[in-house]
């Protein structure tokens, strides 16, 4: 906006002088220009023209005066046209989030749901975690949902052309069930959220060539693509973005992305662990520990010590 109004400042004077210098005025150049007022008076004119409120008075049989009263004119009827362009670019492009350059591949059960962390303790098949944040500080996002999907080529089995191909896919939702999408109902300024996608195979090396039973090997142009969706509180517009991944490309890492320390008593910019946002941890990745056993507990019976107070732990005599 700064820019436009600038420039049509800047063309409003060039259009004033031009005026006063093709005036036919008994009066000298430097008498015409010693008028302050007049010159002054003369942009404002022009620059009211230029913006499309009010319009040039050309001299009779002046033919420059005739172009730069056209030439205002139409510069007034294109720039509110132009304004509004800038005004509505600026306000559905709106890109809130940054997003982690790389998305990390780490074993399930690093993932941040404790339930289904256990449920894959000792598992060696892996997760996709996307990572991103709200970098500004003057919009609330709210309502914010994320959904993931592939898309691949393959040959088609009839003429061996390549055809495009999506899958949807599952994320984890706030429980750390396989789901549709992830929600969440507001957006923190700078907090980091993280999307969780889970492969259900081993990746041993990258790329990796199968994600939720589909089989890659035969595909080619392989990218994976998550996208935001969410309102924002005050506009009342919906923002989007997305963020493809490459699978052939350096766009995944294996390990476990660097934590944020939340505290609330700090800026989100001073969290412990925020400078190294876009890092991995530096411990190598190692396959977790398979889960200990389930022992079942004992049966006692009431006011016994332990399993059987009997002599010899010779069962209770029980009745048909």
């Amino acid at each position: 906006m700064g820019m436009t109004l600038g420039f049509l400042l800047v063309l409003a004077c060039l259009i004033a002088t031009v005026w006063t210098l093709a005036e036919d005025s008994p009066q000298s150049v430097a008498e015409r220009f010693g008028d302050v007022e007049g010159v002054v008076g003369t942009v404002l004119e022009a620059l009211r023209a230029c913006v499309g409120t009010d319009n040039l008075s050309p001299q009779d049989g002046n033919l420059v005066h005739q172009g730069l009263a056209t030439m205002a004119s139409v510069t007034g009827a294109l720039a509110p046209a132009v304004v509004l362009g800038i005004v509505l670019i600026k306000l559905f492009a709106l890109r809130p989030f940054v997003w982690r350059r790389r998305a990390s591949i780490s074993y399930a059960s690093t993932a941040d749901f404790p339930d289904y962390a256990a449920r894959h303790a000792g598992s060696d098949k892996a997760i996709i975690a996307v990572r991103f944040y709200n970098h500004l500080d003057n919009l609330t996002v709210v309502d914010l949902r994320a959904r993931a999907h592939l898309r691949y080529l393959e040959r088609s089995p009839h003429d061996g052309s390549l055809v495009i191909y999506k899958k949807w896919l599952k994320v984890l939702d706030e429980k750390g069930e396989p789901a549709d999408e992830r929600s969440w109902l507001a957006v923190e300024r700078g907090a980091p959220f993280t999307v969780w996608i889970p492969v259900e195979a081993a990746v041993p090396t990258l790329p990796f060539r199968e994600i939720q039973g589909k089989d890659l090997t035969a595909s080619v142009g392989v990218k994976l693509l998550v996208r935001l969706t969410a309102r924002t509180v005050g506009l009342g517009t919906e923002v989007a973005d997305e963020r493809w991944f490459d699978l052939d490309a350096d766009d995944f890492e294996r390990g476990r992305f660097v934590p944020l320390q939340a505290d609330s008593a700090v800026d989100v910019w001073r969290w412990e662990g925020w400078a190294r946002f876009d890092e991995l941890l530096d411990e190598p990745e190692a396959v977790p520990p398979p889960a200990p056993p389930r022992v079942p507990a004992p049966l006692t019976r009431p006011g016994s010590s332990g399993p059987d107070s009997r002599p010899g732990g010779t069962p209770p005599p029980r009745s048909a």
